[in-house]
């Protein structure tokens, strides 16, 4: 099941992220023309964004839906370690519990504007299949919504057992309905096993791999490196969180990161989880180095990870959130930031264009921010989004009370002096 395109739409007077205003035609869920003044047919259904800042719609690219509003289930003490152990009692949620939680989930993405989720969904010995197949579920339910990519995140295997006979049950969470491998090797009692093992099953399925890799201040841990070295060229290969990287010297930093340029390896950054569990004693605050990353080309992308569970008890799912701590954490500029949850997620993913460009997807996010403000302002303001064209939500902020004819009374003054030569 996929999304039903709409037909014809203009929409008119949208800000852009440049700061200029345009229409833009969509025809058959694309982007057919993009330009100021365009004339449509009389008959062409119209809505007039009155300077709202129109952008592509965005994108999660690291999302545990599973996990999602669970932060009141298990108590963790804040570390990695200690939100492991806390996930464990959440391993017996009945199937219900787990689709109804998601689909809440889906429900608060597609409102804040996110029509492409990628979620890393749990299996293995523990888990089995089960929560692979809750999700899957949730897809085909969402389909008309927003494109949900499974990724089939293994745990690690018992004490007795080889890491290659353990990935016959990540065989079968992708026979279930998964797209794409995971795991975190890094954690693993074997590392370097644990890596070799779920890119054999990634090569031999020809699947894409996105693996949780180095989430800890540790330089010591530093799996990355391998993973640059040995990544096929024949699969997409995207490396999620990278925090140990940002413990290395530059010169390190610099010869990876052309590394991982060179062999068109994603990078991920997690900056809300990270940014919790990596709290203390990190020179970059729990995320990787993104500036050199950036420089050397690398494809970064930017996530919420988790939201309102054990390894975060915080989280709107909302992309925006994301965006303004990859400024306040990483020194990206509001343009940059708003880049890594729009365009730069739908590249790792693999996934068309989308936004107000000739040619691309008509998944779009209107927000309705001050046009002398920041696009990072919008994250409490109103909303339309549209999935191949066709509006799928829209959310609206209404002020009462005296400080509603006080901003009445602001925007009049403001449009007056506009007129004034």
């Amino acid at each position: 099941m996929t999304a039903p395109a709409a037909g014809e739409l203009v929409l008119r007077n949208a800000r852009l992220l440049d700061g200029s205003r345009a229409d833009v035609l969509i025809t058959g869920g694309l982007v057919a023309a993009v330009g100021p003044g365009l004339a449509v047919a009389a008959a062409t259904p119209c809505v007039d964004l009155s300077g709202d800042l129109l952008l592509g719609a965005f994108v999660e690219p690291h999302l545990h839906l599973d996990k999602v509003f669970t932060a009141d289930r298990g108590w963790s003490d804040g570390s990695l370690r200690g939100a492991m152990t806390s996930y464990q009692r959440l391993l017996a949620a009945p199937t219900p519990d787990v689709i109804g939680r998601a689909r809440h989930g889906v429900a608060a993405l597609v409102r804040n504007g996110v029509t492409t989720a990628r979620v890393h969904i749990g299996c293995g010995r523990l888990a089995g299949t089960r929560f692979v197949e809750a999700i899957a579920t949730v897809r085909e339910q969402a389909a008309a919504l927003i494109d949900l990519q499974i990724v089939a995140h293994l745990g690690g295997p018992a004490a007795d057992q080889h890491w290659h006979s353990h990935t016959r049950l990540l065989r079968d969470a992708l026979d279930a309905g998964a797209d794409v491998v995971g795991g975190n090797p890094s954690l693993e009692a074997e590392p370097e096993a644990a890596l070799d093992a779920l890119l054999d099953v990634a090569v031999d399925r020809g699947v894409p791999i996105d693996l949780h890799l180095d989430e800890t201040m540790d330089p010591s841990v530093f799996l990355l490196r391998r993973l640059a070295e040995q990544a096929p060229d024949s699969i997409p290969v995207t490396a999620s969180h990278c925090v140990s990287l940002g413990q290395h010297p530059g010169s390190v930093v610099d010869e990876v990161a052309e590394l991982l340029a060179r062999k068109s390896i994603r990078v991920v950054t997690l900056p809300a989880t990270n940014l919790y569990l990596q709290r203390a004693g990190s020179r970059t605050g729990g995320l990787p180095p993104l500036d050199r990353l950036l420089a050397a080309g690398v494809e970064v992308a930017a996530g919420g990870d988790n939201v309102q569970d054990p390894f975060n008890p915080t989280g709107r799912l909302d992309p925006l959130d994301t965006a303004g701590l990859l400024t306040l954490a990483a020194g990206l500029d509001a343009a940059q930031a708003i880049r890594l949850v729009t365009d730069a997620g739908r590249r790792v993913m693999d996934r068309p264009s989308a936004g107000p460009v000739a040619g691309s997807v008509a998944d779009l996010v209107a927000l309705r921010t001050p046009e002398a403000g920041s696009p990072l302002a919008a994250a409490g303001a109103g909303r339309r989004v549209w999935r191949r064209g066709r509006l799928v939500a829209e959310t609206r902020c209404t002020v009462t009370g005296p400080v509603a004819a006080w901003s009445a009374q602001t925007r009049q003054q403001r449009s007056e002096e506009a007129r004034r030569p």
